[in-house]
């Protein structure tokens, strides 16, 4: 599957079961602040299990713009030898970070505190993402950012000569903005403060750490409050990517709805601010078993087992959970179809501006497959119609979005009639080998739209 180019029609179909075991990508999360780190520490970092999905390659090709070597050894193994805290050279070229906010954003912030100038793009998905919620305290550090109106791309940043630290509240639960501010705060003397009222992602926490980086977290009144001190000399790593709990959901979801299905993904990532999903799923009725837990590179990982789960619920999903798992609603839209009764998303309003507005993506097209289906700004409502009971038979449009695309075809594995998509391509961003994978379990794709 390609990111680009001409679109990719396929369509799933309920054939027999799931089952085996599904080796899962790196996590992507990870994979991009391990390029960037690696670029910004001095010396040879060494990464293994590196997700190579066409997002992090570009997030590679950028870190070789800023002047870091990057190598890809094979199979996952890439070295990237770094060129230390505020040693990023300026770029010759435009930066395209093809359909990745995650990279964009976190570049942005690892650039903003040098004196260089970067233009950044993207395709045509990312253009119509907001940047403003970055470039905004970027510009705090003394950066400046011009783009298009209402803060979209193409873009090009100034970084700032003379950075200054920055103590900021986070308005929104986003880790894209945090992990900005806190990449941009490596290069400013002093003391960067990043305060967040609901608790997101920590791998940037985590990896600084790792990388040697003075960082604290502490809890307080106001919500999470992180520190971190500035122009450390970050120590090279060797790192091991543990799978995608973002990827893994997909196999693991379509296997909660195949009737028989038993999957076991290994070395699935269970960070707390990722698990989200799995804790949901189980409050459904899910099957699932962690199986092997353990630690592996200062994140928590297990082997997950996922059989057919005919008894699932409905229910309401508590808001605050929706940082540890806003990737994963759309999937879980489709678990809910097939579940019994209502299940009710709220708090969900960043997911109107990811790779699509996906409430209405998803929305759209489970009406289209027959599922009843209430939204508003901040909400999604699913009814449910119980296993195997949601008709299918419609093309949902997937907006460039790789997320949407799975989804729908996961839908399609337990539907009563094919489901397809209007393109394929956008998997490979961050899940190049969905296709042989779930094939692999036992999945049944026709390259094609319905006929």
């Amino acid at each position: 599957m390609s990111g680009h180019g001409a679109p990719l029609p396929m369509m799933a179909r309920r054939g027999g079961t799931l089952r085996g075991v599904a080796k899962v990508p790196g996590d992507k999360s990870i994979s991009h602040r391990a390029l960037i780190l690696g670029a910004l520490a001095v010396g040879e970092t060494r990464i293994t299990g590196l997700l190579e999905g066409q997002d992090v390659l570009d997030t590679a090709h950028a870190m070789r713009a800023f002047g870091a070597e990057v190598t890809h050894m094979g199979h996952g193994e890439w070295v990237v030898h770094g060129v230390g805290v505020g040693g990023f050279a300026e770029p010759e070229d435009v930066i395209d970070c093809g359909n990745s906010g995650t990279g964009v954003r976190l570049i942005m912030g690892a650039m903003a505190s040098s004196p260089i100038t970067a233009t950044f793009t993207g395709d045509a998905s990312l253009r119509k993402r907001p940047m403003g919620r970055v470039t905004e305290p970027l510009t705090l550090f003394g950066a400046a950012a011009y783009g298009r109106s209402g803060g979209r791309l193409p873009m090009t940043v100034v970084g700032a000569a003379g950075p200054v630290p920055v103590r900021y509240a986070v308005p929104i639960a986003s880790a894209q903005v945090k992990s900005a501010v806190l990449l941009a705060g490596l290069n400013a003397p002093g003391q960067t403060v990043v305060i967040e009222g609901a608790a997101t992602r920590d791998h940037t926490e985590r990896m600084l750490a790792g990388f040697g980086a003075d960082i604290t977290t502490e809890d307080s009144d106001t919500g999470r409050v992180i520190t971190l001190t500035g122009q450390p000399e970050l120590r090279p790593q060797s790192i091991a990517v543990p799978c995608d709990p973002s990827s893994a959901a997909f196999p693991v979801c379509a296997a909660l709805i195949v009737e028989g299905a038993d999957v076991l993904v290994p070395g699935i990532g269970l960070n707390p601010t990722r698990a989200g999903l799995f804790t949901t799923l189980q409050e459904m009725g899910a099957d699932l078993a962690f199986e092997n837990r353990r630690e592996e590179g200062g994140e928590p990982v297990a082997d997950l087992r996922a059989r057919f789960s005919p008894g699932m619920k409905g229910i309401e999903v508590p808001p605050e959970r929706a940082p540890t798992m806003i990737d994963e609603y759309p999937i879980l839209s489709v678990v809910a179809a097939f579940a019994e009764g209502a299940t009710v998303m709220r708090g969900v309003r960043e997911l109107r501006v990811k790779e699509s507005d996906r409430i209405d993506a998803m929305a759209r097209g489970l009406e289209a497959c027959g599922v009843r289906v209430e939204e508003d700004e901040d909400m999604l409502i699913v009814h449910g119609m119980g296993p195997g009971g949601v008709p299918g038979g419609a093309t949902c449009a997937t907006h460039l979005d790789h997320r949407i695309a799975m989804s729908f075809l996961c839908a399609g594995m337990a539907a009563k009639d094919p489901v397809g998509i209007d393109d394929a391509a956008p998997i490979s961003t961050s899940f190049p080998m969905f296709e042989p994978l779930m094939e692999a379990l036992g999945a049944q794709f026709v390259r094609g739209g319905i006929s």
